[in-house]
């Protein structure tokens, strides 16, 4: 996917994004962002629904899962384990800065 200046959007936590747009925007066919909701990588805003959508800010993750695909050539299980570590370490650094963030500065 090339961008172009014109396609670029602002997306956050609070847009909603279909999967057909998911798909179009990441580069992965909707089958494996299907699969990466099975194996819990993705997570709908309502999973019972019957037309997916998404958070704007899961398109990152979803890009992330494009490169992780093309460049390492992982099925769709191995790429949502490694989505998992992924958002866990990202989880772990913000705790990180957070508590840094506290200490009194002679600590640091």
């Amino acid at each position: 996917m090339k961008p172009e200046l014109a396609d670029a959007l602002w997306l956050d936590e609070h847009q909603v994004v279909s999967l057909a747009q998911l798909a179009q925007w990441s580069d992965l066919p909707e089958a494996e962002l299907r699969e990466l909701v099975d194996c819990g990588a993705l997570a709908p805003i309502d999973a019972q629904s019957a037309a997916w959508t998404f958070g704007g800010d899961c398109l990152v993750t979803v890009r992330a899962a494009c490169r992780l695909r093309h460049d390492l050539e992982l099925d769709p299980h191995a790429l949502a384990l490694a989505l998992t570590f992924l958002d866990r370490i990202h989880r772990l650094e913000a705790q990180l800065r957070d508590l840094r963030a506290q200490m009194p500065q002679r600590f640091l």
